[in-house]
Formats: structure tokens, sequence, C-alpha cells
């Protein structure tokens, strides 16, 4: 999906995009040993037509669970998602199979009303996920931050879809740099198709009937994985001409995670697709490179010729703690830089 849809679904706060099946057992066949004895939680779906329910519900005793629990937001107004049908919120729990037919039977789950809206925020749901031992959700891409800190502050482990530019906020990336967070394997090519009343844009090759293609989105967690344990091969060699250095920053800029050099042991600053890759055991994250969070750890404010040039010429912004390169008399932006180097054997 085009950003401006993203950025359509945050203003309205309009962000409800149903997860498919597949992609929920693509990722979540991963983390198996994760869940036996748990009681897990989907805390932003509606329980009536989420695919998670579907999954946790059909694979309960496979995945030796505990406990299932679902939830939803009863929106209060009539919109694309919510047709103002049904009286109350919800929420489901589920506790495996009682009748031997392996099948989550309607008199085996129970359906309870919620006294308010179903708000993640609420008490009565904060209830629940204080019971919850993993969350497991496609939560509100407008309100990840907020999520994530309410995941955080009651210290749960989690599985959650969000987009990859929240790699950059001020209240995410602290959290990947200490290892408190991390990306999953996440969807096929960098895009998802979610169950959406949205209009597909996405050309005629990704056109997927009633879904909508949304480029970037990628996988959360904070449950330990394979990949996060694999070792990213180095083969490309150093050159002050292929790699030059940052004119606000002691470090190299490196255009694609693929090209990051074998033979260079200093700070370097990568897209943040290298998240995908990242190792913990191989490298070490610095910081990041844009706004506030540059400034903190060192990235100086440009100089004041530069950020004329970047404005008056250029005509585009000039925000101090972003990375820059000159080339020549060109003032040369890339795009937001996660800084790191190797660590040291």
């Amino acid at each position: 999906m085009a950003k401006r849809t993203i950025d359509k679904a945050k203003a309205a706060k309009k962000d409800e995009f149903y997860t498919q099946l597949e992609d929920i057992n693509n990722e979540l066949r991963h983390y198996r040993e994760h869940f036996r004895g748990k009681t897990v939680l989907c805390n932003c779906d509606d329980p009536r037509v989420s695919n998670f329910f579907t999954y946790f519900a059909y694979n309960f005793e496979f995945l030796g669970l505990k406990k299932l629990i679902t939830t939803c937001y009863k929106n209060q107004d009539v919109d694309l998602f919510s047709q103002g049908q049904c009286e109350k919120a919800v929420y489901l729990v589920y506790e495996g199979d009682k009748n031997g037919n392996n099948t989550p039977d309607a008199d085996e789950i129970g359906v309870l009303p919620l006294k308010g809206d179903g708000d993640f925020r609420s008490k009565e749901c904060i209830e629940l996920l204080k019971e919850a031992d993993i969350v497991v959700t496609n939560p509100p891409f407008s309100l990840f931050r907020e999520y994530v800190a309410q995941l955080i502050e009651y210290g749960k482990k989690f599985i959650i879809i969000g987009h990859q530019n929240a790699l950059s906020y001020k209240e995410i990336f602290p959290l990947i740099q200490n290892n408190q967070m991390r990306l999953g394997y996440g969807f096929k090519g960098g895009a998802g198709h979610f169950i959406s009343q949205y209009k597909d844009i996405a050309t005629a090759g990704n056109h997927k009937e009633g879904m909508i293609r949304v480029s970037g989105v990628n996988w959360f967690a904070n449950l330990d994985i394979k990949k996060r344990h694999e070792f990213l091969v180095l083969y490309k060699n150093y050159s002050p001409e292929l790699y030059p250095t940052y004119e606000n920053f002691n470090a190299i800029n490196v255009n694609r995670t693929d090209d990051i050099p074998c033979d260079y042991d200093g700070i370097m600053g990568v897209p943040i697709t290298f998240m995908d890759k990242y190792n913990p055991e191989q490298f070490e994250i610095v910081g990041l490179g844009i706004a506030n969070l540059g400034l903190s750890i060192g990235v100086k404010p440009y100089k004041p010729e530069h950020k004329a040039y970047r404005k008056e010429v250029q005509r585009r912004g000039a925000v101090d703690g972003d990375l820059y390169i000159m080339n020549g008399n060109e003032v040369v932006v890339p795009y937001a830089r996660i800084l790191i180097r190797k660590v040291k054997k």
C-alpha cells in the first residue's frame, strides 16, 4: 500500500487491517516452543472474525497452550470498520478441546461481555493483559508507540505486527538498541496483504481482491528465535570512494546491508532494513542518526552554509541531528541511518 494510504489510516484512526491466516502461520511457526503451557492474549482482534483467534484455537493442543483470550475494540462511531451493529465489546476465552473432536466448538468457547468498549488501555483489558504470558496481535499502527509501551510496562512477551518506520521512533528505537525488542521473520517481499475495506491501489500483479497491500510491515517480538543468531556474511572491501564519511559525524555511509565492508571496524551508518539481519553477537548498535536521537550521540548540527544550501537551493528540510554527506557542493541526506559497529572479538 502506498504511504499516503497508511497516512490516511493514521489520520482517521481507521487502521484496522485484518491479518491473513497464512501470514500468521508463516511467522508463528518459528516460535512454537515458546507457547507450551502459556496463556496467549490477542487484545486487538475481533474474535468473531480474527484469524489470530482461529490460528490459536485450532492449534491449541498442538502448541500446548494453557488458555487463549481475545478481545476487540468496539468503535463507538459508524465508519469503514464498525457499522455500530454490536451493542457491546466482548472477549472470548478458550481453554482447549473438551469433547475430543479436536475442534473449538461454540459450547467450548466462553463469550463474555466487556463493560467498556474493549480499548486495550481500559482497566478491564489491562486485567486480562496481566493474566497473559504472551501477546500476539496486529495493533493499530496509529497507537503502536502506546501499545508497545504498555507491553513493556507490564513485562509481557509479545509477537506483534508494525511498520518498519517504527524502528526510527524515539520511543521504539531504544528498545531495539537495548535488545528489548527485535524484528521477526517478516512478510515476503517486505509487504503484506491485509483484509480491509480500503480501496487497494497495488499494481495488478500485487492486487488481491478484498485486500490491501501494505509495504514495509514487519513482525516485532521480544522472544528469541534462531534468525537472531545467524551471522551476516561480509565480503565487500572498504574504500573511501565507495563509503564516504558523514560531514557531521565520524562514520561511513553504507547504502545497503549487503555492502557492509568486511575490513572496516569503525562506526557505519546503515539503512533501517539492516535490522532484518541484525545479530547482537556480530554488531553493536551505537545509535540512530536522525533529529534529537542523532544529537544525543554526538551528531553535529548542520553547518550554517550547508543548512542554507539545503533549504534555499535544494528546497528540502534540514533537521539538526540528521546525518548528511557532502558530494562536492551538494548536500546529500540519506534516509534514516542506524549507526553500528562490529563487536570486538
